[in-house]
């Protein structure tokens, strides 16, 4: 077990208990009207400061980050509101700095309006441990633990924030960033996937990376793309936590919408979870402002996944978490997926299984596909399609049953990172499509099914009650969010959509 150390003298802790105890904390702070989301950030600003001190502390290679004055020792010396008072002038002086340290602190206030509990926060947690001598595995997987915990809070809309481990690490293992790459995450929430492909490299060529491919890769080699700017305070934060990035260099996270502009940056690899609704901005068309997408739509996921397809180069490569209706849905989509298979080699398809979001009712996909350059005769970029169904018979549940890495091993055993694709081999879980029999199905209709459901022939497989119970929700909440699509299919806004499948809620104990 990977441990974290206060001392030399200490006893160890791990991460699981450092999260409690961080929870702890917030849990003192909720009591005080601040959120999840806004305890994470107010933790984001404490916990830099603090390392920034440690840096400049070491007995090696020192480095000053932050100026005298704005640092933590000025703050650890006051007491009360003079505390309070000094916090809130790091804060805003911080904030007016320029790189990495002026972007997350850019627009920060401290939201914890006691002068007691901003005191037990810092003296009694941040202060005590040495984070600058603990892994950068562990202090940061234990703020990643952080925001899981902040996701698993509904009423804070964190979850939407928050794609499950074991998918980003089984996507990126598939991808197989190298140090070369520039890798680009368009809709980057806290940065999970771009955390995992710096972590990726670092691994699997980390011992013969050179100090320009390095340089390259802590610059401008990662980078993300954030609307929600507090979300993108978070990402900052949480990638200098994981050594991506460096305080004084150019800010690796962007504050904007992705879909409003054509790139003016293009990557070799995109790694993305895209956000599930309509529009970035409501009732948002795309089409009409954008040259470089195919066709016009209002569907988020539509719209991101042109706009993946014109972020990338020629012989760049791409995985993408992508909800059901994009494989089926029909006008847009249709046109869509047909330009996909002509100009990209998409090559594998993962059925998700239902159970492992904190959202209800999302029924998702990986999509993998590398873009290529147009062939003169015309040729379809797509020969074959593999579709991995990882769903069906498969029963998950986000405590009583989670999703974890191993479960997904099978999966990328049979995409075969960095072999050829002629080497694959079909199994009952894996099967492969020709380009001709998909463009011959009904609008072009990607959601492949070959998998006998053993619940409907036989009713001692089907799962335990509470699961059940479960899956019917989801598939509720899923039928609710198609008839949504449907709906904006015949030119219905948002605002006319009454129904909101967030506000479709069933207990399972009612």
């Amino acid at each position: 077990m990977t441990t974290l150390t206060n001392s030399p003298a200490s006893a160890p802790e791990d991460t699981r208990a450092l999260v409690n105890r961080l929870w702890s904390y917030c849990e003192l702070l909720r009591h005080s009207g601040v959120s999840t989301l806004d305890y994470v950030e107010q933790l984001t600003y404490l916990l830099f400061l603090k390392m920034a001190q440690e840096m400049k502390e070491r007995p090696l290679n020192k480095v000053e980050v932050v100026p005298v004055g704005l640092d933590w020792p000025s703050l650890v010396a006051k007491s009360g509101d003079a505390l309070n008072d000094q916090y809130q002038y790091i804060l805003a002086e911080l904030g007016k700095k320029p790189g990495m340290i002026g972007a997350i602190f850019k627009g920060a206030r401290s939201k914890i309006q006691s002068s007691a509990t901003l005191e037990k926060l810092i003296k009694d947690l941040i202060r005590k441990h040495n984070w600058g001598r603990t892994t950068v595995d562990v202090k940061g997987d234990a703020y990643e633990g952080l925001l899981q915990r902040g996701a698993e809070d509904r009423k804070t809309g964190a979850g939407q924030y928050f794609t499950p481990r074991p998918i980003i690490d089984a996507m990126v293992e598939c991808v197989q960033p190298e140090p070369t790459d520039v890798i680009v995450d368009p809709a980057c929430g806290t940065g999970g996937f771009l955390i995992a492909a710096a972590a990726y490299i670092e691994k699997h060529h980390g011992a013969t990376i050179t100090s320009d491919q390095r340089r390259q890769l802590q610059n401008r080699g990662i980078t993300g793309v954030e609307l929600v700017e507090e979300t993108a305070r978070l990402a900052s934060m949480n990638m200098l936590l994981h050594s991506v990035g460096l305080p004084n260099g150019n800010p690796l996270i962007e504050v904007r919408d992705s879909l409003a502009t054509a790139p003016s940056r293009h990557a070799t690899v995109v790694l993305a979870n895209p956000p599930f609704g309509v529009g970035t901005i409501s009732g948002a068309n795309y089409g009409e402002t954008r040259q470089d997408l195919w066709t016009s739509t209002t569907n988020k996921q539509l719209n991101f996944l042109q706009h993946i397809f014109s972020v990338l180069e020629e012989n760049g490569r791409a995985a993408v978490v992508l909800p059901d209706n994009v494989l089926f849905e029909a006008g847009a989509g249709e046109t869509i997926r047909r330009r996909l298979l002509q100009t990209c080699d998409v090559h594998t398809l993962l059925r998700l299984p239902t159970g492992i979001f904190y959202a209800n009712g999302i029924k998702a996909n990986v999509l993998f596909l590398d873009k290529r350059k147009p062939k003169p005769d015309a040729t379809p970029a797509t020969s074959k399609l593999w579709v991995y169904d990882y769903r069906t018979n498969q029963h998950f549940t986000m405590k009583q049953n989670p999703l974890r890495r191993e479960h997904l091993q099978d999966f990328v055993d049979r995409y075969m990172p960095g072999m050829p694709r002629t080497e694959r081999n079909e199994t009952e879980r894996f099967k492969v499509y020709e380009y001709e029999e998909l463009i011959a199905r009904d609008k072009v209709n990607l959601d492949l099914k070959f998998i006998e459901d053993e619940s409907l022939a036989d009713a001692d497989s089907l799962p335990a009650p509470e699961i059940l119970v479960q899956e019917i929700i989801d598939d509720l909440q899923a039928a609710l969010a198609e008839f949504q699509a449907i709906g904006e299919g015949l030119g219905l806004t948002p605002d006319e959509l009454e129904a909101d499948p967030e506000t479709l809620s069933v207990n399972p104990a009612d």
